[in-house]
């Protein structure tokens, strides 16, 4: 929902009819104040599913340089939300120890705490024609011993990645589907609401819904400064969800959406 705020997130989300969030713990403090995001969502009416983790490039500097420790303190606020989930990026090649070490140091902290970790898949950089392999040992989590995987719909079509048969590979290891959509003719990460790209959308829901998954889908898309447009995009988005999770369904119980 950038530029607003985290609560602003969670009072839209709620307005707009979402069954829980997503928090991505960020410079804002109240993305990690576990007393105000639990007052937010008793006040929204929202249960926090699951925490990203501040993996992203942009957020190396939080919390010092030490990259375990960003993932440590995420699984602290997560056991004070008692929130199932975390996200979390690959390391990157130059960060040495902890990259080397990260697919059996998550198993180690999974196994401590009783968290998920859910590794998430990203994309190559690309620098005119060069790809720059800058994660290690790649961007896709999927071919990696990991208990628990998030899918990013975007990533795949930015990285060339066929979405489809990452889910079908990981099978229950798949734990996470951030639901957006992108057009794969970028370098950028797109995040576009889904239907407005050439992913398979539509279809990675109604797959996961048909043999029984009970995973969490975030949607995970960009949102307009324009107070008007960032209402309608998620609304939309949400109501797309809910139609793929439930296509099978004859109940009117439609599963569970996050933003």
């Amino acid at each position: 929902m950038f530029p607003s705020g985290v609560e602003e997130a969670f009072r839209l989300a709620a307005e707009i009819g979402y069954d829980g969030m997503e928090v991505m713990v960020s410079y804002p403090r109240d993305s990690q104040d576990p007393d105000l995001l639990a007052e937010y969502s008793r006040r929204y009416g929202l249960p926090i599913l699951s925490l990203h983790a501040p993996t992203l490039f942009f957020l190396q500097g939080l919390w010092g340089r030490d990259a375990w420790v960003k993932i440590e303190r995420t699984i602290e606020i997560a056991k004070a939300l008692d929130v199932p989930t975390i996200v979390a990026h690959p390391p990157f090649r130059w960060q040495g120890k902890y990259a080397r070490g990260f697919v059996e140091g998550v198993a180690r902290l999974e196994d401590e705490h009783g968290i998920a970790i859910a590794v998430e898949n990203m994309y190559p950089w690309r620098l005119g024609v060069r790809e720059v392999l800058n994660y290690l040992p790649d961007h896709d989590p999927t071919d990696e011993d990991y208990a628990h995987v998030t899918v990013d719909l975007s990533h795949a079509a930015t990285a060339g990645d066929d979405a489809l048969e990452m889910i079908e590979r990981l099978d229950d290891r798949l734990t996470h589907l951030h639901l957006a959509d992108g057009s794969g003719n970028t370098t950028k990460d797109e995040h576009l609401p889904p239907g407005e790209g050439n992913q398979p959308c539509a279809e990675v829901p109604r797959r996961l819904a048909n043999r029984g998954w009970e995973g969490s889908v975030p949607l995970e898309v960009t949102t307009s400064r324009d107070p008007v447009a960032r209402e309608r995009t998620p609304r939309q988005s949400l109501a797309f969800a809910r139609h793929h999770l439930g296509h099978h369904l004859e109940d009117g119980d439609v599963g569970s959406a996050t933003p």
